[in-house]
This record gives C-alpha cells, sequence and structure tokens, in this order.
C-alpha cells in the first residue's frame, strides 16, 4: 500500500478530501491531507508573507517529518504549482506526481500568470478593496462558476465550500516557482483531467500536437493521462470514482 498525500487547492484546506481519504485509508493506503499555512483550520496563521515557498515547504516538512517515502503527491487546482514545488525538492521520495485538474507550470511562472490581464487587474482591485492588500477572498459559487466547471455539486457541497473557505493569501499567487532541477525521470508522473467544462485528452492530445506552448511540458512520453466526467471539484462530485482512480494509481510499482 502507499503513502498518499492529498493537497488541496485554493480557499480551501484539507478537510475538502474527506470522503476521498476515508475510501483511501480503507483500501489500505495511508494518506495524509495537510491544510497549507493561512487557510481552512490554520487560518489564524494568515498573514501577508505566506507565499509560494511556505505552502510548498508546509508539504516538504510533512513528508520529511513523518518520513514518507514512495508518495503518491496529489495536487488538484492552485496546489499543482506546489506539489510541482515538493517533487523539485523531493523527487527521491516519490513514486507518483499527479495533477488533478490542473497542469506543470515551469520554472519562474506564477499562478497568477494562468489568467489573462484584465483577470490579474481584477484580482488585484478585489484584494485591494476587500482583502486588506494581502488577501484574496473566497468568490462564492457565482464568481466561481465564471472560472471552473462546477457540475457535480450539490447545493450542500456548495454551501459547505462556502462555510469553510478562507481569504487565499495574495502572495501565493503572486510569488514565481522557482525549480533547481530538472525532471529526471524519478517518479512517474500523471494527468487527471475532469472533462465537464474542461479539457479532453483527445483535445489535450491535440493541442499538444499543434505545438501550444503552454502544453508542451506535457508532450513527453512518460505521462499518464487519465479522465473524471465531472466539474473541477472531483473530491465532492466524485469522491469514489476520485478515491477508485488514486487508489489504482497508487497501485502501479514505483519507478
Amino acid at each position: 500500500m502507499a503513502n498518499v498525500v492529498l493537497v488541496h487547492g485554493m480557499w480551501m484546506g484539507g478537510w475538502i478530501w474527506r470522503n476521498v481519504a476515508d475510501r483511501l485509508r480503507a483500501a489500505g493506503h495511508d494518506v495524509f491531507a495537510p491544510t497549507l499555512t493561512g487557510l481552512g483550520e490554520r487560518v489564524h496563521l494568515a498573514r501577508p508573507d505566506v507565499d509560494l515557498d511556505t505552502h510548498i515547504n508546509d508539504v516538504v516538512n510533512l513528508i520529511l517529518y513523518e518520513d514518507l517515502r514512495d508518495v503518491v503527491l496529489v495536487g488538484h487546482s492552485y496546489a499543482g504549482i506546489v506539489v510541482e514545488g515538493v517533487a523539485d525538492r523531493l523527487p527521491e521520495r516519490l513514486a507518483r506526481l499527479v495533477y488533478l485538474d490542473t497542469g506543470p507550470m515551469g520554472d519562474g511562472v506564477a499562478h497568477l500568470d494562468f489568467y489573462s490581464p484584465e483577470g490579474r487587474a481584477y484580482i488585484d482591485g478585489v484584494v485591494a478593496e476587500q482583502g486588506d492588500g494581502w488577501r484574496l477572498p473566497y468568490p462564492g459559487a457565482g464568481a466561481l462558476a465564471e472560472q471552473a466547471s462546477l457540475a457535480g455539486l450539490s447545493d450542500d457541497d456548495l454551501a459547505l465550500m462556502a462555510a469553510r473557505a478562507t481569504p487565499q493569501p495574495y502572495e501565493t499567487m503572486r510569488q514565481p516557482q522557482q525549480l533547481t532541477r530538472p525532471f529526471a525521470g524519478e517518479y512517474g508522473r500523471v494527468a487527471i483531467l475532469c472533462t465537464d467544462g474542461g479539457f479532453t485528452i483527445a483535445q489535450l492530445r491535440a493541442m499538444i500536437a499543434d505545438g501550444a506552448p503552454a502544453f508542451q511540458q506535457l508532450a513527453a512520453s512518460d505521462w499518464g493521462f487519465h479522465e473524471l466526467p465531472t466539474g473541477h471539484w472531483p473530491m465532492l462530485s466524485m469522491p469514489a470514482e476520485t478515491a477508485e482512480l488514486l487508489d489504482s494509481l497508487a497501485a502501479v510499482p514505483a519507478r
């Protein structure tokens, strides 16, 4: 059985993985779902200098202090850039790196670079006006639906997200990723695409073949691709299927 580390996305916390984590534990895995600094039950630690490095160190230190090896490291949404940084620092500890409805960003890229110039300007304004200049408040389901698919989420799911969401420290989005070593095949790489409102594998392969710069990191032959027919939060909308897929990935022998 594997050590599985589940890392949540923006505004959320380790709590969002509960239904997936319980199923993976029942399947025999050791599962860790850390809450990143300043979010969830660690909201009291939020401060202006919490940045991407802080969140990478949260996960690095979990792996080191729990002495985890052969880790299946899963990052959802924003956490794609977090787990990318963790893998750069601890490649020898990983068996598999899993991007859940997200992907690798690359050296020198910040999460905020994913947004259009207009989107970044809007977010800057929200942070300045509503977040004391350093926090991005949870936007609510209406605004969230303009950014990602809410398919499969019930009213109870949306109410839970709204009740437990906490503002995102803005430096976590603005700080560029700093990678120190090229990928050398130490672990397997997997991308799971949530296809309702996002890319299918066929569409992704077409973008890679067309030479789209944003997708060329996914062109290497070692990548594995999987789909979940749901929206952007499969740990809530399809917890059983998400756990089953992660269980199957954890069962694949480490490199």
